[in-house]
C-alpha cells in the first residue's frame, strides 16, 4: 500500500531524522545546520569563509523535513536554535560559538584534525567535508 521511506517530502521519523543528522555529520568535516534568515547562521558561515574551509550547509527552512530535523538536532544537542555547527563529528555550538572559537584561534585547529572520512569522495571531484586553507 504505501511506502514511508525518507523519500516521500515532510515523512522523516523522528528516529529517521536522527539518522539522517548522524549520517551527515558523519560524512562531511564542517557541517552547518542553518536557516537562510538567520543572522547567526551567516555569521557561522562567514567564519568558514573567511579562513577557506569547505563546509555542507542544510538550510532548515528549505528542507522538507525542517522542523524534524531541528527537534532532531534540539534532542541530540541540547539546543534547537540555528545554527548547530558540527566539525569532526562534534557539536561545537551555534554561530557566536563558531565565532568565538575562531577569535581564539581554537577553529581551525579543529578542523585540521578532521579525520579523512570523505576521501573517495573527494578523489570523485567533492571536496565538501574537506578543510583547504587559503592561507
Amino acid at each position: 500500500m504505501g511506502n514511508f521511506t525518507s523519500s516521500t517530502p515532510g515523512s522523516l521519523s523522528s528516529t529517521a531524522c536522527v539518522q539522517f543528522v548522524q549520517d551527515v555529520v558523519s560524512h562531511n568535516c564542517v557541517v552547518i545546520f542553518s536557516k537562510t534568515t538567520c543572522p547567526y547562521c551567516k555569521m557561522a558561515k562567514n567564519v568558514f569563509n573567511e579562513i577557506g574551509a569547505t563546509y555542507k550547509v542544510i538550510e532548515l527552512d528549505q528542507h522538507n523535513d525542517g522542523r524534524r530535523l531541528q527537534e532532531a538536532l534540539a534532542q541530540m544537542t541540547g539546543a534547537r536554535t540555528v545554527p548547530r555547527v558540527f566539525i569532526n563529528g562534534n557539536c561545537i555550538g551555534g554561530g557566536s560559538d563558531t565565532k568565538h572559537l575562531h577569535q581564539q584561534g581554537r577553529l581551525l585547529p579543529l578542523i585540521e584534525q578532521c579525520s579523512p572520512c570523505c576521501a573517495a569522495a573527494e578523489s570523485e571531484g567533492s571536496a565538501s567535508g574537506h578543510f583547504h586553507s587559503s592561507k
